[in-house]
């Protein structure tokens, strides 16, 4: 295993067990690093996340940090913004929805250096 996906998998797994969407850097790691397509990258980055996030759901319902509620009232609009998502990405291809994810991790990017610090 080399050291490149060594760190991508630690710090995926970091940020995404964080709720802070790890998943931008596996998919930067295997566009880059390994040459995977983005639209391969993606489908492998939700399968990634499936382990990680049902540790992180077990450990955050350990602590009472789950609003079980909410979480039912918001999974069906998750689930149908997956399916809209996932069809969308297939009708756009390949070309645009690299675009799209580049596009969108400039803004974040930018939000984030742009964003008055909060003291606490």
């Amino acid at each position: 295993m080399n050291i490149a996906a060594l760190l991508a998998g630690l710090f995926s797994g970091l940020l995404g067990a964080m709720g802070l969407g790890g998943g931008a850097v596996l998919i930067i790691y295997l566009a880059l690093f390994t040459e995977t397509e983005q639209l391969r990258a993606q489908g492998t980055n939700l399968l990634f996340f499936v382990p990680i996030a049902l540790c992180a759901v077990i450990i955050y319902a350990f602590k009472k940090q789950i609003k079980w509620k909410m979480v039912l009232k918001i999974a069906f609009w998750g689930l149908l913004g997956a399916f809209l998502g996932t069809s969308l990405t297939g009708f756009f291809g390949q070309e645009i929805t690299v675009k799209i994810f580049g596009g969108l991790l400039i803004l974040m990017g930018v939000k984030e250096v742009l964003a008055k610090s909060e003291k606490n």
